[in-house]
């Protein structure tokens, strides 16, 4: 529908503007010589065709409008040498509505000074050449409010066309808002099940108990508090294999934790199970007390980074020793948990 009403426009402007030429070819012979309006004609229609070409943008290049300006302060000049301004030249003068509607096209396409310096200059040369009241009877007037109706009208659609595309834009972004929220509530949902499945028999146990646990319950709770708070922290670096792996970890006695920064989140499903299961198969194989696996910056080769820490059996060294330390890549080969490097 747009297209056809931009070649619709583009016709009517055409046949009003060959209009034009047709008037003033009648009246060739009110001229005193005709040559001149010939060549004025010649130069009104180049100009018009050029500036409705249907493949042209919606703005009119500079080059165009200058040769449209060009064109609006040589025809005037042209068809006036060659009639007399005290007679009533009638349809002869064709030109004062020709260049109106040359500029009325090019404050159409976005080239509103061009097309009023051009208006400008007809209203000055036909006030000067035949005075202001025959001005007024030649059609000045009304190029003046075609220029006028063409830049109200411009930039009234222009306005309302950049109040839809900001109204679109605004509507996408409430879209995705709502769409955030709606995972976020899902996601919430979703963990606040899973919290309640896993939190729910040792809270029955506690209550049964009156909170008087063995040192077993007391392990398992702490172990179930390390694994809610996994959920939280830990976000795309668990799954189920990943979640076994850290539980049986910690019932070791090992002190895992898991730290997601988020840089796993463009990874897709079959490229993050393949890091969770080298993530899995290192913390299965690492005898360390305390266990780190944090994801890797966005804008590096690996993915996640493991790393194993135990008590320095070393009288010289005291503190912590590096018991393992792992980069995964996000582009994981079948031997890519091979690439460890471990200290002892």
């Amino acid at each position: 529908m747009i297209s056809l009403n931009r070649y619709t426009m583009i016709a009517l402007a055409a046949a009003f503007s060959f209009y034009h030429v047709v008037r003033g070819m009648l009246t060739l012979p009110q001229a005193d010589s005709p040559w001149p309006s010939i060549v004025a004609m010649v130069l009104y229609l180049t100009a018009t065709v050029l500036a409705l070409w249907p493949s042209s943008p919606t703005a009119m290049p500079p080059w165009l409008a200058a040769f449209s300006l060009a064109t609006a302060v040589s025809v005037p000049l042209l068809v006036t040498s060659q009639l007399d301004p005290t007679a009533n030249n009638g349809y002869a003068t064709w030109h004062v509505s020709a260049i109106g509607t040359l500029m009325t096209i090019t404050v159409v396409r976005r080239q509103e000074l061009w097309g009023w310096i051009g208006v400008g200059f007809l209203t000055v040369q036909s006030i000067v050449w035949c005075g202001l009241g025959t001005s007024m009877e030649i059609g000045i007037t009304g190029s003046l409010m075609w220029v006028v109706v063409a830049g109200v009208l411009t930039r009234s659609l222009a306005k309302v066309g950049n109040d839809a595309q900001t109204l679109t834009i605004a509507e996408q972004e409430a879209a995705k808002w709502q769409a955030a929220q709606d995972a976020h509530e899902q996601e919430r949902r979703a963990r606040l099940e899973q919290t309640g499945k896993r939190a729910l028999p040792i809270l029955r146990d506690i209550i049964l108990a009156a909170g008087e646990l063995s040192e077993a319950q007391r392990m398992e709770s702490r172990v179930l508090e390390a694994g809610l708070r996994d959920e939280i922290r830990g976000r795309r670096l668990l799954n189920d294999r990943v979640r076994a792996s850290v539980l049986a970890a910690r019932r070791r006695g090992s002190t895992v934790s898991m730290l997601d920064e988020g840089t796993l989140d463009h990874l897709q499903e079959g490229e993050l199970d393949a890091v969770l299961g080298a993530v899995a198969d290192a913390i299965d194989g690492c005898d360390a007390d305390r266990l780190i696996v944090r994801t890797a910056p966005a804008d590096s080769d690996v993915a996640v980074t493991l790393v194993g820490l135990s008590a320095s059996t070393d009288p010289a060294e005291p503190g912590d020793s590096v018991r393992l330390w792992l980069e995964i890549p996000r582009a994981v080969t079948a031997d890519a948990a091979s690439a460890a490097k471990t200290a002892h």
